[in-house]
């Protein structure tokens, strides 16, 4: 790894930072260490089940002093997309997550929003969203992810997969807003007013993670925590700068004083 320190960290949460409602062991200390030296840290997520309210209160439930200026989720981003654009969501998303849309428009031309929406992928919903794009609808997806790591310890289905079924059947290809869509890391990385090449990604996830923020000019490091599998990193294009075993050992390689 290169001893140069970043001048801002995105961290991704879900088998990075914590499993559900429990920190990984040394990921809280290992953060409030980075923080309390003045760096400037960002939570990145894909995590499409949850609004951004929840997140905040999870991480806060965790000990870790955040506030929501510093959570970037697919679902913020989308509704400020929306409302850029004058599009009105048919949402195929989960239904805690629709608050977070509470500010987009009402009226206007239809965009289908599709996040993962776990049991309530129903066909009626999926065959509705189809119908939406088939008549012109614009396509947006908050995240493409193959899959997650779930409560259980194993791997589960996410968004991915059922954003392919919608642009097999419809033959329109999705706008996809979280990770690894560049824009996303580069709002993220602009909050902490730092060079893109100075901004680290801390995920362990190798293509949304590691591979969008390098694609998007941020560095990348792996770690072998959630979703991670073995032989992950050589799928990637450009390799991350390293392979941690855990988000501590990342932080304290890169911040060891």
């Amino acid at each position: 790894m290169r001893t140069r320190r970043p001048a801002g960290l995105l961290l991704d949460i879900d088998g990075v930072v914590a499993t559900g409602a429990t920190a990984l062991p040394g990921s809280v200390e290992a953060i409030r260490r980075v923080a309390a030296l003045g760096t400037p840290i960002r939570f990145v997520t894909n995590t499409t089940r949850r609004p951004r309210r929840r997140i905040l209160e999870s991480l806060r439930g965790l000990g870790l002093d955040v506030g929501a200026d510093e959570i970037f989720t697919p679902g913020a981003a989308a509704t400020e997309l929306l409302a850029e654009r004058g599009l009105k969501p048919l949402l195929v998303v989960h239904p805690d997550l629709e608050e977070d849309f509470a500010g987009a428009p009402v009226g206007g031309p239809c965009a289908v929003v599709l996040g993962d929406a776990g049991e309530h992928f129903t066909y009626a919903a999926l065959n509705e969203a189809y119908r939406a794009l088939v008549h012109g609808a614009a396509f947006y997806a908050l995240a493409r992810n193959r899959n997650f790591h779930d409560h259980d310890g194993e791997l589960s289905l996410d968004a991915g997969p059922f954003v392919a079924a919608l642009e097999y059947a419809s033959r329109r290809e999705a706008t996809v807003i979280g990770k690894p869509a560049p824009e996303f890391f580069r709002r993220a990385a602009a909050s902490v007013d730092a060079p893109l090449d100075d901004v680290l990604m801390i995920g362990d996830d190798a293509e949304a993670d590691v591979g969008g923020a390098l694609a998007a000019g941020l560095r990348g490091v792996l770690v072998r925590t959630g979703k991670y599998r073995e032989g992950d990193e050589k799928r990637l294009a450009t390799p991350p700068e390293a392979v941690e075993d855990d988000l501590s050992a990342a932080l304290f390689r890169l911040f060891p004083g």
